[in-house]
């Protein structure tokens, strides 16, 4: 029997048959922009890091680029559903879902009345071209993990798309907003994504690759509420010092991942407000667990005692954030195994795990660069110092911030990462840590790990369901290849001349990416 799901407040039932609950812990602290009613105009200018040279408009590449996420995923396109700054599923193109009693088939009917910048109205065929451009056994898409799952997805009339699994999935709503499965205009059954024609809140102008991006304001939008800057450029500002200079002089109104070194110094500055959330964000350090010396477990313990948890939460994120437990998923999710704790600085027990490996001492590479993340370079170097202690000698590489997602990220064996982290325990397992997901950043492929993923996907008993991503997470930290020494709270900058909700998301910076569509002029 198929229910019709819907949003905002979900019973147990629908929680059960919608999705995860909301992102639990996530919220706004103190400071925020000066909020305002909504008004239009203006011309909003955003500061991003990860502009690359080489990003595509192809959805299926889309990595870590800011200003492509910011600008295509966060106001050209839509999706069928969106994560809402109350960390709450909420519809988007879909207008409701209904889900089968075991969540394995799922009827998406679509809004009417809804067109692309190119005129065309939005119908079921776009969806199903959308969601199979990333499907298919030589698709080298980074959303394969999450659509791999889809055993047939096909159009039912116009406005109706069905979309079944091989197995139940009870968060599968949540996983259609994964930024990747965006929705674009089908010719034939295909989607030319170059011109970048969605049917967002901002119409697409030009993209000077690495550089900038230019938006403007689509005055057919849909969606009431949203959508009031009449102009956008977006600015890749790969350093953070010219980040920060540049939201100080006027030449941006907001910057994404703030300088928390001069951040008291900032707040000082009555034109500027800082935004701080905490969510699902978390900080890496991933090795391949199939090359060596990575390979061998002990080594494995030996790096992740040889790091001092709380002296990176306070020295590189001055105490925004809190200690990593060596597992992807954070307070904010909603099955957080909050009996698991962080691993103490022991560096007799790494010495000792050394010997099991039969090492008396380590010497390793560790890429860094701060295009990872603000703080990246002084978290290996201050990792280096902690780990001499333990008879590790850690050599720092210092790797070009331009091209390091291209070049250096899942081309390397032991680098410095960053992870917005995902809404749904099952998102982010698939994507990183299930063997042969193409992000699997580690090379990591545990057999009892890979039974319990598609075990809890089908699960509908919450108790159940929490007891399997308990036992994930702690096979994650004891046997996985990341060390995640830190969950680090968002901190953004904005002008108090750009007003916003009182609540943010915190499933990615900047409200979730959505700073474009949401925010306003004051």
């Amino acid at each position: 029997m198929m229910r019709p799901m819907s949003f905002g407040r979900l019973n147990r039932r629908q929680a059960v048959l919608g999705s995860a609950a909301a992102l639990g812990a996530g919220l706004t602290l103190p400071a925020l922009a000066r909020a305002s009613s909504p008004k239009k105009g203006g011309s909003f200018r955003l500061g991003m890091v990860g502009a690359n040279t080489n990003d595509s408009h192809d959805p299926a590449t889309w990595g870590t680029s800011g200003l492509i996420n910011t600008g295509l995923w966060g106001a050209v396109y839509n999706n069928l559903t969106e994560v809402g700054p109350d960390g709450k599923l909420v519809p988007e193109l879909a207008e409701t879902i209904e889900p089968s009693a075991d969540a394995k088939t799922w009827v998406f009917k679509l809004r009417r009345g809804v067109t692309f910048h190119n005129g065309k109205a939005l119908d079921s065929g776009d969806v199903v071209a959308s969601i199979n451009h990333h499907r298919g056994k030589d698709s080298k898409s980074a959303a394969k993990g999450i659509v791999d799952q889809i055993t047939d997805i096909k159009a039912d009339g116009a406005d109706k798309v069905v979309v079944t699994l091989a197995q139940g999935n009870a968060d599968f709503p949540y996983m259609c907003t994964d930024y990747h499965l965006v929705i674009g205009p089908a010719v034939n059954g295909k989607i030319d994504w170059e011109p970048a024609i969605g049917t967002g809140g901002y119409v697409f102008v030009a993209h000077e690759r690495g550089i900038s991006m230019t938006l403007k304001r689509n005055s057919n939008y849909w969606k009431a509420g949203r959508a009031h800057f009449d102009d956008v450029k977006i600015l890749g500002i790969a350093d953070v010092a010219a980040r920060m200079n540049a939201l100080i002089t006027g030449e941006v109104d907001a910057i994404a991942r703030v300088d928390i070194k001069t951040l008291a110094m900032l707040k000082r500055n009555p034109d500027v407000a800082i935004n701080e959330v905490t969510g699902t964000q978390h900080f890496t350090m991933p090795m391949f667990t199939d090359v060596a010396p990575f390979d061998n477990k002990d080594v494995r313990h030996a790096l992740k005692y040889a790091i001092d948890r709380e002296a990176m939460v306070n020295t590189i994120l001055l105490g925004h954030g809190r200690p990593g437990l060596d597992s992807p998923i954070t307070p904010a999710n909603r099955y957080f195994a909050s009996d698991l704790k962080p691993r103490p600085y022991d560096p007799d027990k790494a010495k000792f795990h050394l010997r099991q490996a039969g090492l008396s001492e380590l010497k390793i590479d560790l890429s860094a660069a701060d295009a990872a993340f603000n703080g990246a370079v002084d978290m290996a170097l201050l990792y280096r110092e902690q780990a001499l202690k333990a008879g590790i000698d850690i050599n720092v590489v210092r790797e070009a911030d331009d091209g390091y997602w291209s070049n250096v990220w899942l081309k390397k064996p032991f680098v410095m990462c960053f992870w917005a982290g995902r809404p749904t325990e099952d998102w982010m397992f698939s994507q990183v840590y299930a063997a042969g997901a193409d992000w699997n950043d580690t090379h990591w492929n545990n057999q009892r790990f890979n039974e319990l993923l598609v075990a809890a996907r089908a699960e509908l008993d919450e108790s159940k369901r929490a007891q399997m991503y308990g036992e994930m997470q702690a096979l994650v930290s004891d046997d996985g290849g990341a060390i995640i020494p830190a969950y680090a709270n968002f901190v953004d900058a904005v002008s108090t001349k750009i007003g916003h909700d009182a609540q943010m998301g915190s499933n990615f910076e900047l409200d979730g990416w959505k700073c474009i569509e949401r925010w306003w002029m004051v």
